[in-house]
């Protein structure tokens, strides 16, 4: 007995981080279907006719935060993870799951190389002005 009063010893505090590993989060699994396309920019929106991801019995209160904090705003993976204080490589898996279940989807941010030549753009305008 220790002589805190509670009759135990507290040998972690909140700089410890979380109790439980991050890897049993995901029982153990390391890569997820989705993982190809899960880098750090890949951004993580939920899907409109997504159920409630609390009243699925297979999905970890980590799963529910995600589709949480995605509901309102599209998250990258990277502010995910930082939310979440978890490593990137356990956020994937969990993405990756709600991917499978459907209650997100991933789109990937248009590289600048793709988008339009700004003097394309302002040739096409002046082309429909001249219409």
């Amino acid at each position: 007995m220790s002589g805190d009063g509670q009759g135990r010893d507290h040998w972690f505090d909140d700089e410890a981080g979380p109790v439980v590993r991050p890897y049993a989060m995901t029982r153990g699994r390391t890569t997820s279907v989705a993982q190809h396309r899960l880098d750090l920019i890949a951004v993580v929106v939920t899907e409109p006719d997504a159920g409630d991801p609390e009243a699925d019995a297979t999905l970890s209160p980590e799963h529910v935060e995600i589709v949480g904090f995605c509901r309102d705003t599209p998250q990258s993976v990277a502010e995910i993870a930082a939310e979440l204080d978890l490593p990137i490589g356990v956020v994937r898996v969990l993405i990756g799951d709600l991917v499978a279940a459907q209650f997100v989807h991933v789109t990937r941010p248009v590289p600048p190389a793709e988008l339009p030549d700004e003097s394309i753009l302002r040739d096409v305008i002046n082309g429909l002005r001249a219409l």
